[in-house]
Formats: C-alpha cells, structure tokens, sequence
C-alpha cells in the first residue's frame, strides 16, 4: 500500500489513532497481552494481569467503550474478549518488536 493510500483514508486512521491512544496504558496493554486470542472471565483477567478487580474493570469499560473489547454474561461471570483481529495483530507484532529476545 502506497502512502498515498493511507493518506485518502481517513476513517482508518482516526481508527488507528482511538485504538493506540487507548491502548497506550500499561495496564489495558497487559489486558490486551493476556486476552490474545481468546475469551477470559474477568477474573482470570485479574489474576494473569495482577491488580485489583475494580481497576481491571475499569480498564476494561474503556476498552469495550472504545470498540476494543466485548464482553457477554455467562452465568455469574462476564467473559470478555478482542472485538477486532487487527488490533490482536498490532498487539502481537509489538510483543514482536518489544518482547523479542533477538535485538
């Protein structure tokens, strides 16, 4: 894809820019780290991440209002998930980029 292309469309990139401001906190980043590409109760989301269940939800109240996350009710847990396959790509290509032992 040219520049130029990338330039004309502008709804994917005020698309790219809502998703990477929102990602942009450590916490919700490690959300999104410990989702991949699988669905997690929230409290399975608490342990592998490790902070509070009230600061986890929040964070992930802004990820879903953000179109990030979704999340359904199963019985008395909230299951929640990766709305969007591009943002697991960009999640797993900076863990790529950051996360590689090879520099």
């Amino acid at each position: 894809m040219s520049k130029i292309n990338l330039l004309e469309k502008d709804e994917d990139i005020e698309k790219a820019t809502r998703a990477l401001k929102a990602m942009a906190h450590p916490l919700r980043l490690k959300i999104l780290c410990a989702l991949a590409d699988t669905e997690l109760p929230v409290l399975e989301i608490v342990k592998q991440v490790g902070s509070s269940q009230s600061n986890i939800s929040q964070h992930i109240d802004i990820l879903r209002t953000k179109n990030i996350l979704e999340s359904r009710r199963e019985g008395n847990k909230i299951i929640c998930k990766v709305k969007d396959a591009k943002i697991l790509k960009l999640v797993a290509n900076m863990k790529d980029v950051f996360c590689s032992s090879k520099d």
